[in-house]
Formats: structure tokens, C-alpha cells, sequence
């Protein structure tokens, strides 16, 4: 058996009848378990398994669906599985309604509890009273030292005009913070689950960027969660960039046109 699926019997005191690898795992192992008992779960490693079960329990006491833990210790995180059967013509609308239901979920301050990653590239989280100071100091200019020095200086020079582009206290939404569709899972005309969350409360927003990075939901999606703030359109590249960034500093320079792209509809 597996060592993965070794260590996931031990915390969950039964055996595992079945294991197999699944797809994706750039940043953490994963494996699908068949218990003795029938049932299904997930093994899988990652930054902190302790915060990512806090993050699932927050997503989940919002009313917004998430896997339930079933184990989880330093280094290990045992969740229920969840029918991921593929999206029937409701699901964008679903999904908007999904969204809106963690928004509604507020913070009195932007951040998390505890500094998170993804993979080797730390996410900084301390508490913060002012949303430009946040983005600027811990989702842009935290990328010195891990770029080209002139790709560098046109992030540094956004990150020096953020007041005049951000709004200085949005409302501090609980953010699934790397909602893209790898991350939502759905079976039919329902999401059943928002999964690998990165998660903080800040501007509602980014994680509307972040879906739109890769794709785009359709207009159900927008009509169930609800309208745009004023000024969100010019908004979105400053809040793709955060990602963009991360997976430039992940998967090299192959993302400097993901990068460039953002930066250049910033106006940087």
C-alpha cells in the first residue's frame, strides 16, 4: 500500500480497502481512498493541513459547500470525497449563488489567522487595517528578489499607485483565495464542493478576478452572484496579477505573457 494511504489508516483507525493517485498534484500529493467500510475519501499533503481544515471548516460554516475533514495532523489531511461528476447547465449559476454565500461571510480586518503557501512561494497573511497596504506589501512587492529586475520594477511601480486605484476599506469578504474551476467541484446542476483553498478575508473581487483568469463563468454565474462594483473592470488585472505572479515564480518564465498581459491592462 501506499505510504500516503498508510498514514491516512492510521489517523482514521481502519484500513483501506483501495488507493489511487489523482490528477493534478503540482504542489501537494493526493490520493482517492476506498475505506474498509465503503466509504470514500482524500489523502492529500500540502503547506499545513491544520489551517487548510480550518480554511475548509470556514468555507463550510458559510454555507458555501466544502469537504468534510475526517483527519488531518502536521503534515496530512484526510477529507470526505465529494461527487465531482461534471457541470450540468445549471452549475454557473449555482456557482454564482456559491460565491455570493462566502462573500457574505465578513472580517473586521484583511488577512488570515496564519500565513499560508503554495508549494515553495510563501502567502503572507498578517492582519491589516488598509486594503491598498495589504495587496501592495503582501501580494506584490513580496515577489522582490524571485523576478527579472525589469519585470520587478513595473510590479513595484503599480504597487506604489495602489491608493488611487484600490479602495482603501472594502468590505472584508472571506475569500476562497485560488477559486479557479480546477477548484470547484460540481455534479450536475450543483457545486458540490470548493476545494485547495488559500484562504483570507479581503476585497470580494479577487476571487471574481481569479476565476476569470484561466476562462471565464457565463452570465448565469454573474447574474446569481450579483452586480459589479463601479470601477471592478479596471480593478481585475491589479487582482489577476497576484496569481499570475505565483505561477510565474512556480513554473518559470513560461508565464511572463500571463504576467506581462496583466501588468500592460493595468496600465503598468
Amino acid at each position: 500500500m501506499n505510504v500516503l494511504a498508510r498514514r491516512a489508516a492510521d489517523l482514521l483507525g481502519i484500513s483501506v480497502a483501495e488507493a489511487r493517485p489523482m490528477a493534478g498534484g503540482d504542489l501537494s500529493q493526493c490520493m482517492r481512498l476506498r475505506l474498509e467500510d465503503g466509504r470514500e475519501a482524500v489523502a492529500k499533503t500540502g503547506p499545513a493541513p491544520p489551517e487548510e481544515a480550518r480554511m475548509l471548516a470556514a468555507i463550510a460554516a458559510t454555507g458555501a459547500p466544502a469537504p468534510a475533514v475526517l483527519a488531518v495532523d502536521a503534515t496530512l489531511l484526510v477529507l470526505e470525497a465529494l461527487p465531482d461528476t461534471g457541470a450540468g447547465p445549471g452549475a454557473e449559476a449555482d456557482l454564482g449563488q456559491v460565491v455570493a454565500r462566502l462573500h457574505a461571510a465578513a472580517g473586521e480586518r484583511y488577512g488570515w489567522h496564519a500565513d499560508y503557501a503554495f508549494g515553495p512561494v510563501a502567502i503572507a497573511n498578517a492582519w491589516a487595517e488598509d486594503w491598498p497596504a495589504f495587496w501592495g506589501e503582501r501580494r506584490l512587492l513580496c515577489h522582490a528578489g524571485h523576478l527579472p529586475v525589469p519585470l520587478f520594477q513595473r510590479v513595484e511601480r503599480l504597487a506604489g499607485d495602489l491608493r488611487s486605484r484600490l479602495p482603501e476599506r472594502p468590505r472584508a469578504a472571506l475569500l476562497h483565495g485560488d477559486l479557479w474551476s480546477g477548484n470547484v467541484l460540481t455534479a450536475g446542476d450543483r457545486v458540490s464542493g470548493l476545494i485547495d483553498p488559500a484562504c483570507y478575508y479581503g476585497h470580494a473581487e479577487v476571487d471574481l478576478a481569479m476565476l476569470s483568469l484561466f476562462g471565464r463563468p457565463g452570465p448565469a454565474f454573474r447574474i446569481a452572484y450579483g452586480p459589479s462594483e463601479p470601477g471592478a473592470s479596471e480593478r481585475a488585472a491589479i487582482y489577476k496579477l497576484w496569481p499570475a505572479l505565483v505561477h510565474r515564480r512556480l513554473f518559470g518564465a513560461g508565464y511572463d505573457g500571463l504576467v506581462e498581459g496583466c501588468l500592460e491592462a493595468a496600465g503598468a
